[in-house]
């Protein structure tokens, strides 16, 4: 019996990289562009029923919902060539279509107004399902409809779903260039914490590592949305091939992640795939990393690696890969922990031919992740420290009468957390948060962005 998901595209951000995931699965499936399955797809044994359901008229719709608070990006969608594939009555763009004005805010008052509605779409989708298990998130931390909205889901799902997984693809902000959305620091602070408390599993999707892999390795002198948008379809499309072409492990959520995330709060992914090709450019490798050759990021440890192969793969040379990666330690492990590193062997799908015969994805724990939540903090410090732009957040209820408690709260929450990576990489961690009680912060999430190509096998 399949276990389904439903995904919900939030924001500018989310809708885009939603979209582009659809195209993907829609290829290889083999499901034309009106959600019909194509007369070549043939072959079957694949689990469309995870994330499409099929309606009376045999057509494959999305367990998708479309959520914008905007109505430009949303409006594209629905002129493009898949405007049929998707359920017209799971789109929502706020009656206003001014969106959230990139104020967290904003965002979340707003989804909380139309919790409603929005609950409703999820509810129907939910109930047409015969076994669900969880949801997954897309959306950008930085703006504010994908990071306040986003962040009111979270909290709703959690409490309405509590026994279901939430997995989050979230895109964080270019670290290197001067952002035009100027309280990016605050929203991002703000979401963090819900994506530490609220979700079970975090895909950490870098805009400064995936504007350096476009320019760098495959060499695009000024990348667009949409060729980023690309990278991040890959790495969605096949962090879920085992969900859709199940094989002896790995064929539900909670098995993907049970051997990624040994602690609840440190589910925050780091992603790398090979080999990559954008626009018929091909590279050798991606990693979704800014942290990944730093030399703070030397001395940081990996937690587990889950490497998911695609293709014709002798499995005697992968158990040899994994024996030579041990013996040899090439990869620094924690040390209050097994060496874990996973693989699983998927097929490929028949119905997109590609020019390599393997393909390769990495899910890992790698405690480096925390120098971009260190980054992040640093950047909300120097502008909470000038009191900038507060009076934006101070006209919505939760920040009324100059209440600032929640920047502090998630700052504090941030900090742990950053704390609680760094004591990952001592053999005493397991210790850790004893003899300080506030380290404990309570949750109701568990919880996992990125990996060194160089051990794919």
């Amino acid at each position: 019996m399949p276990r389904e998901i439903i995904t919900l595209q939030v924001g500018q951000c989310g809708n885009q990289i939603g979209m582009e995931f659809w195209k993907q699965l829609c290829l290889e499936h083999g499901i034309s562009k009106d959600g019909i399955l194509e007369d070549f797809a043939t072959q079957g044994g694949d689990r469309k029923d995870v994330f499409f359901y099929q309606a009376d008229d045999q057509h494959y719709i999305p367990r998708a919902l479309l959520i914008d608070l905007e109505p430009r990006v949303i409006n594209g969608i629905q002129n493009s060539e898949y405007r049929n594939l998707y359920n017209h009555e799971n789109v929502f763009v706020a009656d206003h279509g001014g969106g959230a004005g990139n104020n967290w805010a904003s965002g979340y008052h707003q989804g909380k107004n139309v919790e409603e509605d929005i609950m409703d779409m999820i509810d129907r989708e939910a109930d047409g399902s015969d076994s669900l298990e969880g949801f997954v998130l897309c959306h950008s931390i930085a703006g504010g409809t994908g990071s306040g909205m986003g962040s009111y889901l979270l909290e709703t799902l959690n409490d309405r779903y509590s026994k279901k997984l939430v997995q989050t693809y979230s895109v964080f902000p270019n670290q290197m260039e001067m952002s035009d959305v100027v309280v990016q620091p605050y929203n991002s602070l703000l979401t963090l914490k819900r994506l530490t408390l609220n979700a079970d599993c975090v895909v950490v999707l870098d805009n400064t590592a995936l504007n350096r892999i476009a320019v760098e390795r495959l060499h695009l002198s000024n990348p667009t949305f949409a060729q980023t948008n690309s990278l991040v379809s890959t790495v969605m499309s096949a962090s879920t091939t085992t969900l859709r072409y199940p094989g002896y492990m790995n064929n539900d959520l909670v098995g993907l992640l049970a051997s990624l995330i040994p602690t609840p709060r440190c589910h925050f992914l780091m992603t790398g795939y090979t080999p990559l090709t954008v626009e018929r450019q091909q590279t050798k490798n991606i990693m979704v990393s800014s942290y990944a050759r730093t030399k703070e990021a030397s001395q940081a440890k990996y937690i587990s690696i889950l490497n998911i192969i695609q293709g014709e793969v002798d499995p005697t040379q992968v158990h040899e890969s994994l024996q030579r990666i041990r013996e040899r330690k090439l990869v620094n492990f924690i040390e209050w922990g097994p060496a874990s590193i996973q693989v699983a062997l998927s097929r490929k799908s028949p119905y997109v031919q590609t020019a390599h015969r393997v393909s390769g994805l990495m899910l890992a724990s790698h405690t480096s992740i925390r120098h971009l939540f260190s980054k992040c903090l640093s950047q909300y410090e120097k502008l909470r420290k000038k009191q900038a732009f507060l009076d934006n957040y101070r006209k919505f209820p939760m920040f009324a009468d100059n209440d600032l408690s929640e920047f502090d709260e998630s700052r504090d929450i941030i900090e742990s957390l950053v704390d609680e990576y760094k004591a990952c990489e001592s053999p005493d961690y397991i210790k850790w948060g004893m003899e300080d009680p506030d380290h404990l912060m309570t949750g109701e999430g568990s919880g996992a962005g990125m990996v060194d190509p160089n051990l794919a096998v």
